[in-house]
């Protein structure tokens, strides 16, 4: 007995012994493990500095068990890069791997896919690429598997559907293609399916909406096509549906409305039609509906109204027709109400805003009408009010001016009457006030010029009637005041010696008068002045001409005097000036700007003389007594010689027409220099040529005439052939371009008293005479044009470095453009000649009078003289760069079938962001962008309202959940460095 208890204790101590030494033995060959995986690794910022000499179970990052097996490994957020090498599968007991939010590259390893025993895998939010590897589909524990925001191309993993125990399966941010496929409707533990953000087509397998313990569906982003199936009603356990930005079509099912715990419903941005189901009034858990950019007709159901938890209705760009119910100014948490671009009509809910915390409200471009409602801003929240495009009537509510949260309110355009009311200018946050184009009356608030926030007031086209309050410009962040086509007394306001923001300012149409202080020189960044058809008189300040931003000014149809500044010509930045009909004298300085000014807009001054104008005689330059004294004394003399003269110019200019007519024939027929084609269309009956001038020119039609061969050709394009016309007589080079005859006999091309449209004065003439007046650093000056009665030919300045094609893109070996600083430069110098033309004139061009940056300007930025590209330009070209091939990619073809999208809205691809931000973007960018540097700023947009947090992975986070302003698709194929703490902000911010 004593020996058989000895022989138990002694294999008892030895089977303890033998599972020591296996302990001891395992932990040293995982400790190697986890070594040959750290030098495996690039760690930069020494993260890994501490897996030394300690029991490995202490290393930052690693998990083990109570026998002290490794069970899991989270190196997330280390900025980790480099490769996972086999030896991790040297961690037998390893069940979760975590690499989120690192620098991994390259292809994902097999290795992460062939572990047996894992139950969680995330390596979201690196630089991943490739096909994801086929293998977890053979990990029977697998539940959480996360590998959003990389760069995986190519189908979704099929395997994975064997991975039955899945509860968390998450792609979104990549770039997979092809479908859905059917395997995954056997994964019916499945919780959360994100898959929004990459290049998924077709229509949606049957099979996904089996899975009944689906609470998050997120498959937005993508080019889903097809119907929304009925069968989406199974998903009996649904509490979060993203199908946004695709192209989804047929009607909304009214199986949606079956879902209980549903909450958030994005399908924005869809071909979907047909009529917003009544059936979602049973969504009692519903908190954000979204129905936005889509072909939705009928009206607004009036079950939207059960809705007592919605905080966000968005059915924008669309075309609902009818009335707002009434019930949904009762809806007790409704903080947006989004409306705008649809065909709405009759009032706004009375009691809207009186008890909810109504933030922002936008219904503009419909046709509602009745007063706006008195209570928008009762409960102190409204932000955001936009009324524009609409025809509410009544007073403005009074209400307003003690709502200390409103940022903007833009209700022009609509039939507003009564008076600005008080108060609007102690509003602390109120940035943005428009008005313009109502009926409103009274006075310009003298509160307004107190406020310390406002940067954009616009009352233009009322009929307001009072002075300007004497600070008004002088408002601390005021960019743009306009009060045009008022009736404003008085004039403009002294107090100018501070207005640091101020860069537009419209005062025209009204009734001011009184001279233009000097101290609005003061307004160092003004960009646009606009006093005309006012009652100004006194003379023009000099200082106005040296204002370093000043482009545009126009004080025409005023009453000023005196001679034009001699400083205008020296101006830093203008290039537009009209100064017509006023009572300016003097000579014109023939300097600067003023040399190829527009003679029109020096018309209506019968006192000014030189440059472009008729020359001043030397009978102007006498007193004005000594001239009264000759003229009287040679009045009868002028006469009689005046008779003389004239008879003798009538012989004269007979013989000379006759003569003329002679030497015509004779030069141009008989050995002239034009081609053949133009001797025989002038043989054939063709009037003589006339030449009209824009600006004073040395050269006449006969010269330009010569130089219509074929050996000057320079171009052809649709509207005509350009020659290249070089006088050296007159050391003039011009670009002539002779325009295409209209088709059939020349008759065609006369009207019907026999003269072409040019002599006539007709709609052609019209729009060069409007060409001519253009003056604009990036637009080809039009000098004047050439005509008879059967062709026209233009006549511009020429351009030496060829047009904006050669200059982006090189015509010849050594002229082509290589860096993308200067590509970027024409193109921002071509986008301000098109908002010129736009924005300016008003006025239809063809547009190939497009001018890079010539190599004077050049000279002059580097000295300083000539601004840089505008902010908004930049930003606007700063994600485009060349492809490989050197050219600049071209735009996206839309998708066949596709609406175009709603107007006033920008859009960009929602993604797949780091921790704290699931759907930073990604700006468009290719790869030569990203190979270059020029990656455009990373950007989280965030919302202040957002569904409840869900189990892991969570659905897009409340701060950061749509606001309404979806986002474009990106096609970029690089990773961009996402910065969760920036913001980009999308909205409707004008």
């Amino acid at each position: 007995m004593t020996s058989a208890r000895h022989l138990f204790f002694t294999l008892s101590f030895s089977f303890l012994a033998l599972l020591s030494c296996i302990a001891v033995c395992n932990a040293g060959d995982e400790a190697a493990a986890l070594l040959a995986i750290k030098a495996s690794l690039v760690d930069p910022l020494g993260e890994l500095k501490g897996w030394s000499s300690a029991p490995h179970c202490t290393w930052k990052g690693v998990r083990c068990d109570a026998r002290g097996a490794v069970t899991g490994l989270n190196l997330a957020a280390m900025n980790l890069s480099g490769a996972i090498p086999d030896d991790i599968l040297g961690l037998a007991g390893l069940t979760s791997i975590v690499l989120q939010s690192n620098a991994f590259d390259g292809e994902l390893p097999p290795v992460l896919v062939s572990i047996p025993t894992l139950r969680e895998l995330d390596v979201s939010d690196n630089n991943f690429k490739g096909r994801f590897p086929a293998g977890l589909g053979a990990c029977a524990s697998l539940t959480h598997l996360n590998a959003s925001g990389n760069n995986f191309a190519g189908p979704l993993p099929a395997d994975i559907g064997n991975a039955t125990a899945l509860e968390t399966l998450d792609f979104r941010g990549g770039f997979f293609s092809g479908g859905i496929p059917k395997t995954y409707g056997k994964l019916q533990k499945l919780k959360f399916l994100g898959l929004s953000g990459n290049n998924l087509n077709g229509a949606l397998p049957a099979e996904l909406f089996e899975l009944s313990s689906l609470e998050q569906l997120i498959i937005g982003y993508n080019e889903f096509s097809g119907a929304i199936p009925a069968a989406i009603g199974n998903l009996a356990k649904l509490q979060y549906l993203d199908m946004a930005i695709g192209s989804l079509e047929g009607p909304i099912p009214p199986e949606l409305g079956r879902l209980p715990y549903l909450n958030t419903v994005y399908l924005y941005k869809n071909n979907i039609g047909g009529q917003i189901p009544k059936e979602l009034g049973n969504l009692s858990s519903l908190i954000m509906l979204d129905l936005s950019d889509n072909a939705i007709t009928g009206t607004i159901p009036p079950e939207l109204a059960q809705l007592t938890n919605l905080q966000l209705l968005n059915l924008m760009c669309n075309k609902i027709k009818g009335g707002i119910p009434a019930g949904i100014g009762e809806l007790p948490k409704l903080e947006v109400l989004e409306l705008w671009n649809n065909s709405l009509t009759g009032p706004l809910p009375p009691s809207l805003g009186k008890a909810q915390p109504l933030q922002w409200l936008d219904v503009s471009t419909n046709a509602l009408s009745g007063p706006v409602p008195a209570g928008l801003c009762d409960s102190g929240n409204l932000t955001k009010l936009i009324l524009f495009n609409n025809v509410f009537t009544g007073a403005i509510p009074a209400g307003l001016t003690t709502c200390s949260t409103l940022v903007r309110v833009r209700a022009h355009n609509n039939r507003l009457n009564g008076t600005v009311p008080l108060g609007l200018g102690r509003l602390p946050r109120l940035q943005r006030l428009e008005l313009a184009g109502n009926e409103l009356s009274g006075e310009i608030p003298d509160d307004l010029a107190l406020s310390t926030s406002l940067s954009f007031i616009d009352l233009s086209h009322n009929q307001l009637r009072s002075a300007l309050p004497s600070n008004i410009l002088s408002i601390p962040a005021l960019q743009t005041f306009a009060a045009a086509d008022n009736e404003l007394t008085g004039g403009v306001p002294d107090e100018l010696a501070d207005c640091p923001s101020l860069s537009a300012l419209d005062l025209s149409n009204n009734r001011l008068s009184g001279a233009i202080p000097a101290s609005l020189a003061s307004c160092q960044r003004l960009v646009s002045l606009s006093l005309r058809n006012n009652r100004f008189t006194g003379q023009i300040p000099a200082a106005v001409a040296m204002m370093p931003t000043l482009s545009v000014l126009d004080l025409s149809n005023n009453f000023f005097s005196g001679e034009i500044p001699s400083n205008f010509g020296s101006s830093p930045a203008l290039e537009m000036l009209n100064l017509a009909y006023n009572n300016l004298t003097g000579p014109v300085p023939a300097t600067g700007l003023l040399r190829t000014i527009n003679p029109d807009d020096l018309a209506g001054n019968p006192g000014l003389c030189g440059g472009v104008l008729p020359p001043c005689g030397a009978s102007s330059l006498r007193s004005s007594s000594s001239e009264s004294y000759d003229l009287r004394r040679s009045h009868m003399k002028h006469i009689a010689a005046g008779w003389a003269i004239g008879i003798s110019a009538v012989i004269a200019a007979c013989g000379a027409m006759f003569l003329g007519k002679q030497l015509y024939h004779r030069w141009y027929v008989h050995g002239g220099c034009c081609d053949d084609a133009a001797v025989e269309e002038e043989g054939s009956g063709s009037w003589p040529w006339r030449l009209t001038a824009f600006q004073r020119l040395s050269f006449t039609s006969a010269e330009v005439l010569a130089c219509i061969k074929e050996a000057n050709i320079v171009g052809m394009g649709g509207t005509g052939v350009v020659y290249r016309a070089d006088m050296p007589r007159h050391h003039a080079v011009v670009a002539v371009k002779k325009l295409w005859r209209a088709a059939g006999c020349p008759e065609e091309a006369t009207t019907v008293d026999g003269r072409t449209d040019v002599e006539a004065g007709g709609e052609f003439a019209a729009e060069v005479k409007l060409l001519g007046r253009l003056r604009h650093r990036n637009v080809v000056r039009m000098l004047g044009y050439v005509s008879n009665n059967l062709d026209t030919m233009v006549i511009y300045e020429y351009m030496v470095n060829g047009s904006l094609w050669d200059a982006l893109h090189g015509q010849r070996k050594g002229k082509m453009l290589m860096d993308w600083v200067s590509r970027s430069e024409i193109i921002t110098n071509s986008k301000r000649k098109h908002y010129y033309k736009k924005t300016i004139t008003r006025s239809y061009f063809i547009n190939n009078n497009n001018t890079g940056t010539s190599q004077a300007q050049k000279r002059q930025r580097r000295k300083g003289r000539v601004p840089p590209s505008p902010p908004s330009m930049q930003g606007r070209w700063a994600a485009v760069a060349p492809t490989p091939s050197g050219r600049l990619p071209l735009p996206p073809l839309p998708h066949p079938g596709r609406r175009p999208s709603c107007p006033r809205r920008r859009r960009i691809r929602r993604r797949r962001g780091p921790a704290g931000c699931p759907h930073a973007i990604r700006a468009a960018a290719p790869p030569a962008a990203a190979a270059s540097g020029l990656q455009p700023p990373p950007s989280c947009p965030i919302w202040p309202f957002g569904p409840p947090p869900l189990p892991p992975p969570p659905p897009p986070d409340p701060a950061e959940a749509r606001s309404g302003w979806p986002h474009h698709k990106s096609n970029s194929k690089q990773k961009q460095n996402l910065n969760p703490n920036s913001n980009t902000n999308t909205n409707r911010n004008q």
